[in-house]
């Protein structure tokens, strides 16, 4: 009798490569959950540092350029956080319900819900590309920047807020090959929509051989070249045969049943991140009071903890997608462990990044700036937000878990209370009449985080999120 050869498990790096190919269609409801993890979140971790190398790339070229064009950038950065915030929750809204038809397997439903989410993506940003383009200077002011940086803004901001439909298309269009399982696919469009920015980047700020001189403007023109060539690559691929969502002619025709459904989702999800993003506005209106130097310093920080923040992200992404797809085959257990066992990856992750943060801030900081003033208080803002982050990571995981059971009012309340009912207040109140200046600022920012963590994780205890119809 032959005795049957042994077969491994894949190893680490296996899956790793397996993942970065997604060649096959996995089936995320069955198996072990930390492998399904893992698969997910590989490419979806990759994807949100591609994503911030947007911001960080930015921000390294335009800081050669002084502290008013920093600020330029950081308060039209402000702005666009309640884009951000809109095309978030048009791909949550798109996530959980293509998530919830693949657990159903239902690939016609994820099809329909993705086609809808792409109109509903052209017609927002149609609107309002238009009136940020006309008002971007208006808005500087309302921001609170001084004249000078009004001047050297205006361009940059002008093509940043015009240039909404690359950012909102791009958001949905990825948020639908994530609910799908089809992560690699995202991951790939921001390595084009990237390669193409740090390419033009320093061309167009500089001014190299044949490329105009256009100091920040530069770096708007090409970041926005770089997001629509990745978008309009990203919709081809949507239609490609062999997909997750198998898009086709029959597809493309409005459903507004479905749009009802998105919109009830996104509508909810955008207030929610509007809610949880525009404080960000709140916190650069308190620090434009302290001069260019606290706010430069502040947007250096704050890029540096995005590009540390979006892969944890990644993490919550796939958390999003397992939940979904866990509920719509009916299995609650599962979908509940994945949530778990995403947030001790992602904390030990950020508890890694919270020790360097304190331990080489200075070294990190110096990067992006060599002016004194600048950079002590950039140094401050990542060594205290640093200290929230080990909570933060469950906060994370945690609350894109509800998004991905379409419970996306439980985050909305969550955000409304620990960023607005509490951050704010703490801010203001911790940088004028307890005297901290902008490092109360900071210490509020650390608080808000973890309480974001501590009352996520008591209301999903209760469960109410498993019973979610979408």
């Amino acid at each position: 009798m032959t005795k049957p050869p042994h077969v491994r498990d894949p190893g680490l790096w296996s899956v790793v490569r397996e993942s970065l190919r997604g060649e096959q269609h996995h089936d995320y409801t069955a198996g072990p959950v930390g492998r399904a993890i893992l698969l997910l979140s590989v490419p979806m971790v990759l994807e949100m540092v591609l994503e911030s190398v947007f911001a960080v790339v930015d921000i390294f070229w335009v800081s050669r350029l002084g502290a008013d064009a920093v600020a330029a950038v950081g308060l039209t950065e402000s702005l666009l956080t309640l884009i951000y915030a809109l095309a978030m929750g048009l791909g949550i809204g798109a996530t959980a319900l293509v998530a919830r038809r693949i657990g159903e397997r239902d690939p016609e439903g994820a099809a329909r819900a993705a086609v809808q989410a792409l109109a509903l993506a052209l017609v927002i940003s149609a609107v309002l590309g238009t009136a940020g383009a006309l008002l971007a200077p208006r808005l500087l002011a309302l921001m609170g920047a001084s004249p000078a940086v009004i001047e050297i803004g205006r361009g940059y901001a002008t093509i940043m807020l015009g240039g909404e439909a690359a950012i909102i298309v791009l958001f949905v269009v990825n948020a639908v090959f994530r609910g799908a399982g089809d992560a690699a696919i995202a991951m790939r469009v921001l390595w084009l929509a990237n390669a193409l920015n740090i390419l033009l980047g320093p061309l167009f700020i500089f001014g190299v051989g044949p490329f105009p001189e256009l100091g920040v403007t530069g770096a708007a023109v090409a970041t926005t070249a770089g997001r629509s060539i990745g978008a309009l690559y990203a919709v081809s691929r949507l239609f490609r045969r062999g997909s997750r969502v198998p898009v086709g002619r029959r597809h493309l025709s409005l459903d507004l049943g479905v749009m009802r459904q998105i919109l009830r989702l996104a509508g909810s999800a955008s207030l929610q991140t509007i809610v949880g993003m525009a404080s960000w506005i709140g916190l650069v209106r308190i620090l434009a009071t302290y001069g260019s130097a606290a706010l430069a310093g502040y947007t250096i920080a704050i890029r540096v903890v995005i590009f540390a923040l979006l892969p944890s992200w990644g993490l919550s992404n796939a958390a999003a997608t397992m939940v979904g797809q866990a509920l719509g085959a009916r299995k609650p257990e599962r979908a509940e462990e994945s949530v778990w066992r995403a947030g001790r990856y992602n904390a030990v992750f950020l508890t890694i990044v919270g020790v360097i943060f304190f331990a080489g801030a200075r070294i990190i900081v110096r990067a992006f700036t060599s002016d004194p003033a600048v950079t002590d208080y950039a140094v401050d803002c990542l060594r205290i937000v640093g200290v929230g982050f080990p909570l933060y990571a469950y906060g994370m995981v945690l609350t894109q878990s509800f998004n991905g059971a379409g419970d996306t009012w439980t985050p909305t309340w969550l955000n409304l209370l620990c960023f607005w009912l509490f951050e704010i207040p703490l801010a203001w109140a911790l940088a004028g009449p307890l005297g901290l200046g902008p490092t109360g600022v900071f210490w509020a920012i650390m608080a808000a985080f973890s309480a974001l963590a501590l009352a996520s994780a008591a209301v999903f205890r209760r469960g109410r999120w498993k019973t979610r119809v979408v």
